[in-house]
């Protein structure tokens, strides 16, 4: 193999298409804003969706080193420490690229990319605690983000942590909750084999379906109650909209995995993953839209 080559190989297993499926946080983040000032925005996307959700990415794939399809990849090429390189390059320029901002959103981007690694090193690999390893990837994957967005855009921490904007943290990790557990319901056997103690394989797949089901409830009660709350009534009505084909295809494919459990599959997985991200960022889109519209 020669030496682009190999790195061609590590970088597919960043998986920066993959970053796809956590933009509903980005969106969500920005969408509570008052005011958005467009290139920051811009800055804290490209940080977050290529730079560091594809560190994390890398460096999972490094230490689980799967044999079988994981988020992105159904057939992921061999690891190889080419991919390490590549790894550390990206937390270097997330890093150094969140200065431009401010050295409190760096910091914030350089402890994700800290507890991000302790999910999957083998010193620590929070993967082999169920309870422990959901907690944190839902806390930093979603209140955390939530409020990192926001820092980097230009928000003081005093108004992050301000009510209602912290409840809606909230709901971004209640959220996340819900689809984390999704991502693993396929995986049951490779996690197994690994000794991987994962919060799906602990449920089993009804239990996962269930915890995932109240989880995604609960967020959208509370984030309908919170718009109810603040005179946000338009936002109920696009979020329900844009997000009824979330609970179209996850009330089907729950429907037949209980007559065929070949329907927990990858592709399954991964098109409830897409579903679910593109019509939650719609949601969120089409409220920032209607909010510059109207202002």
């Amino acid at each position: 193999m020669k030496f682009p080559e190999k790195y061609s190989s590590a970088f597919t297993l960043m998986r920066i298409p993959f970053s796809v499926y956590l933009m509903p946080v980005f969106w969500f983040a920005l969408s509570t804003l008052q005011h958005v000032v467009f290139w920051q925005a811009v800055i804290v996307f490209l940080i977050l969706h290529v730079l560091v959700y594809p560190a994390s990415n890398g460096y999972n794939s490094y230490y689980d080193r799967d044999e079988g399809s994981i988020g992105g990849l159904k057939n992921p090429p061999k690891v190889n420490r080419q991919l390490m390189h590549l790894v550390l390059l990206f937390d270097a320029l997330a890093i150094l690229c969140s200065l431009l901002l401010s050295p409190l959103f760096a910091a914030l981007v350089a402890l994700y990319l800290v507890i991000s690694k302790a999910y999957s090193y083998e010193g620590i690999r929070l993967k082999k605690y169920p309870i422990a390893s959901t907690f944190v990837v839902t806390f930093f994957q979603g209140a955390f983000t939530y409020a990192m967005v926001q820092v980097g855009a230009g928000l003081s921490w005093h108004l992050v942590l301000a009510q209602p904007n912290i409840w809606f943290a909230l709901v971004s990790t209640l959220f996340l909750c819900g689809s984390y557990p999704l991502t693993q319901i396929y995986q049951h056997t490779e996690d197994s084999r690994r000794g991987d103690r994962t919060l799906s394989l602990l449920l089993g797949i009804n239990g996962t379906y269930l915890f995932a089901a109240l989880s995604l409830l609960t967020g959208s009660g509370l984030l309908l109650w919170l718009y109810f709350s603040t005179h946000q009534v338009q936002n109920i009505i696009v979020f329900l909209v844009c997000t009824a084909p979330v609970l179209y295809f996850f009330t089907g494919w729950v429907l037949r995995a209980q007559k065929d459990a070949g329907e927990v599959n990858y592709e399954n997985t991964m098109l409830m993953n897409k579903i679910s991200s593109l019509c939650i960022s719609a949601a969120f889109l089409l409220m920032i839209a209607l909010k510059m519209w109207q202002t």
